[in-house]
């Protein structure tokens, strides 16, 4: 959740700074599994550059369904602003996802009901999770991206967490 101050504008520029060089100093740190970080470039690019959004990616641990094991992989924070209404947020994102090279992962048995969807692109298939002001992860990556974002009068938060593992075939169906 964002933090009201009752500060000054200079000492919140100089908040905001600090959890800027926060954020870099994770994202640069080595930490083990930093190689698991680059199955999730191409979706923490279209995040932060086609949808504007603060992101932050760290190593991670999926079950992953498809293989019934647990694989490395990674997951990104982001956080943004806007003052569309939640499912405009959703519906837009994932209309304009397939326009930036990513296509629908084999048999992607996701969740549209909740906002998530599964897309792949350069050899990781991502689910895309959208939530907004009215969830919170409560993670550090979470707290860190949303005190970077910088929002304007009538903004409010909106979030993905995105869960990427190596490109692999669906799942065979039980018969």
């Amino acid at each position: 959740m964002r933090r009201e101050s009752n500060q000054g504008p200079h000492v919140v520029k100089i908040q905001r700074l600090g959890t800027l060089l926060a954020l870099a100093a994770l994202a640069c740190s080595p930490k083990p599994g930093a190689g698991q970080v680059d199955l999730c470039m191409e979706a923490e690019r279209f995040l932060r550059d086609a949808m504007g959004m603060q992101t932050l990616s760290e190593p991670d641990t999926i079950d992953d369904w498809r293989t019934q094991a647990m694989v490395p992989g990674c997951r990104i924070t982001a956080a943004g602003g806007t003052t569309r209404t939640s499912a405009d947020v959703a519906r837009g994102f994932f209309e304009v996802l397939p326009d930036s090279g990513w296509s629908r992962t084999p048999d992607p048995r996701d969740a549209p009901n909740e906002a998530s969807l599964r897309y792949r692109r350069l050899g990781a298939d991502c689910l895309f999770s959208f939530y907004d002001r009215t969830t919170s992860l409560n993670t550090e990556a979470e707290f860190a991206v949303t005190d970077a974002v910088d929002l304007q009068p009538g903004e409010h938060f909106f979030n993905f967490l995105v869960m990427c593992t190596p490109e692999a075939p669906a799942a065979p169906r039980g018969g």
